[in-house]
């Protein structure tokens, strides 16, 4: 029988994808996640607490970002497909580094705003770029793996990025925020110098029409695909009720409502970390070659359970100050057992469906998700858990991940078994071959 550790490091390396440039890829997912870890639980501190922001403008400012970043993807898809995801992710890194160092000299609200347009801009198209590039160097019997993998390497980064700042910031000591924006910034320009010695990715996917000609369809077509609209619906519903509240909603209704210190949030969201880097691997094993959309109804089932758990800690929050401390920590390590069955899945079902020609609109669109979620989550965070003692804003988000979950089986009969995830037991293919430019 395996050790731990060995049985850990042959799922580790099944879950390495076989091109040596898609590994070094994820090398840059995680540097750069680690500087998304030193300042990600920090912004609405750092506006309020530091800068002197009320809370309604610093949750305007974050909204703002959602709404800028939403704009902009379908853009950021359109150019990857016309230009290649190299051409568009590159400068996007180098936007975004430029954005996040700035937000070290914020000093009004004026400030904040042009500075989280900035940032927007540069991080509306990396995520979409990202996939696409990952996906152009993966076949359809790895992207599951590899894309799962792709999300453990960035909970990992943001852990120990996370652990770093709660170490170095001081709500009393504005030079220790400023320090961890600029480490953020250094830490885009990892990936951008990792993708520039990989000369041969990263090009125009569709690749029969001339480099100056624009790809075949549009968002038009990628709208009238029936199984992806459906998909999108689900996400749409999933993060609204779900990752769009964990910023707001979770952190708001465990201080206010089950009246914990905030140091339990940061072990709450520590433990969320831990769950995701030591379950991805198992998880996306026993997933393989088991229908997706099952695994999606699963993950809004496991969200809708989370919420039940930090709902029952605001019930007992009077009664038992551990028991609801424990609560807290404990939905947010049940959502990450979620998140670690939707990471793998979502992106390569997307992937399943979209073809070379509109591969970037594809992925575009399915950043989108986050980005429509990420504005009607933080709005309507605050009424809900004002409402009844908070149980509004936790009936309404444990009712929208289970209608997420319904959402997720009638996707099912509009699949081919290949897409759902369950032919994988055929030989897999060659290496994939770059375009060229």
């Amino acid at each position: 029988m395996l050790h731990p550790t060995n049985r850990m490091s042959v799922m580790l390396r099944r879950a390495l994808p076989r091109r040596p440039e898609a590994r070094r890829l994820l090398v840059g997912t995680l540097l750069s996640a680690i500087g998304r870890g030193l300042t990600l639980p920090f912004l609405f501190i750092y506006l309020t607490d530091v800068r002197g922001l009320t809370d309604t403008r610093a949750g305007l400012v974050i909204g703002w970002y959602g709404a800028v970043t939403l704009a902009l993807s379908p853009l950021g898809g359109t150019l990857i497909d016309r230009f290649g995801a190299r051409r568009v992710v590159l400068p996007c890194l180098l936007i975004e580094a430029v954005g996040t160092g700035s937000l070290a000299l914020v000093d009004s609200s004026a400030s904040a705003f042009a500075v989280m347009t900035v940032i927007a801009v540069g991080s509306s198209a990396i995520w979409s770029g990202q996939n696409t590039i990952l996906a152009s160097l993966t076949d359809d019997n790895e992207r599951q793996r590899v894309f799962g993998l792709n999300f453990a390497l960035l909970n990992l980064g943001i852990g120990i990025g996370g652990m770093t700042s709660g170490a170095i910031v001081d709500t009393g000591r504005l030079g220790t925020f400023q320090v961890i924006y600029l480490l953020d910034a250094v830490t885009y320009l990892l990936p951008a110098l990792i993708l520039l010695t990989l000369p041969g990715v990263g090009h125009r996917l569709g690749n029969l029409r001339g480099v100056d000609e624009p790809s075949a369809g549009g968002y038009l077509t990628v709208l009238r695909d029936r199984p992806f609209r459906r998909l999108v619906i689900f996400g749409l519903i999933l993060t609204t009720c779900g990752y769009a509240q964990v910023e707001v909603g979770f952190a708001a209704y465990a201080v206010r409502v089950v009246e914990v210190n905030p140091r339990v949030v940061a072990w709450a969201l520590a433990a969320n970390t831990v769950m995701i880097v030591l379950a991805q691997l198992l998880v996306i094993r026993r997933i393989e070659g088991r229908s997706r959309t099952r695994a999606l109804a699963v993950v809004g089932a496991v969200f809708a359970a989370a919420w039940l758990v930090l709902g029952a800690g605001g019930l007992v929050s009077g009664e038992s100050a551990l028991f609801a401390a424990l609560c807290v920590v404990a939905c947010s390590a049940i959502f990450g057992f979620g998140e670690t069955m939707l990471s793998p899945v979502m992106p390569a079902l997307t992937n399943a469906l979209a073809t070379d020609e509109l591969r970037g609109r594809y992925n575009a669109m399915s950043s989108m998700i986050f980005g429509v979620s990420g504005v009607i989550g933080p709005v309507t965070a605050g009424p809900l858990i004002g409402a009844a003692n908070g149980m509004v804003w936790v009936a309404t988000v444990v009712g929208g991940c289970l209608v997420a979950s319904l959402v997720a089986l009638s996707l099912r009969r509009l699949l081919s078994t290949e897409q759902d995830g369950l032919a994988t037991t055929a030989p897999a293919s060659p290496a994939p071959t770059p375009a060229p430019a």
